[in-house]
């Protein structure tokens, strides 16, 4: 455990975000754009890599390869922080600024993964 505090809330919000997959998945389907198929199946799917990779970041053996993970995936979900920009409906009632903050947010996120390769 020499690793930095940070790493480990890093991990732990990861594990947390992927277990709310599960227990309110219609938040997260609301969300999806239309063009990818089974919601529910991929809402699932996130959740388990969210908290397989934060689990990851516990294991020096892991934590390079989850850390990459972490970044490729959150990379992937900017898909869905643009689509919810996309209309009234996809935006899920959330207001178009804080959406828009979301933006450096994932960004920051895969900078905070990124400084502990």
């Amino acid at each position: 455990m020499n690793e930095p505090i940070g790493l480990y809330i890093m991990a732990g919000i990861y594990v947390l975000a992927g277990i709310i997959h599960f227990i309110k998945p219609k938040m997260y389907m609301c969300i999806m754009p239309n063009y990818l198929p089974n919601h529910r199946a991929l809402v699932y799917l996130s959740g388990i890599a969210e908290i397989l990779l934060g689990i990851g970041l516990y294991f020096p053996v892991l934590k390079t390869v989850s850390i990459y993970e972490i970044i490729t995936m959150l990379a992937v979900f900017l898909m869905v922080h643009f689509y919810m920009l996309s209309g009234e409906k996809a935006s899920a009632g959330i207001p178009k600024w804080i959406l828009l903050l979301r933006l450096p947010l994932q960004f920051f996120l895969m900078y905070w993964a990124f400084i502990y390769l």
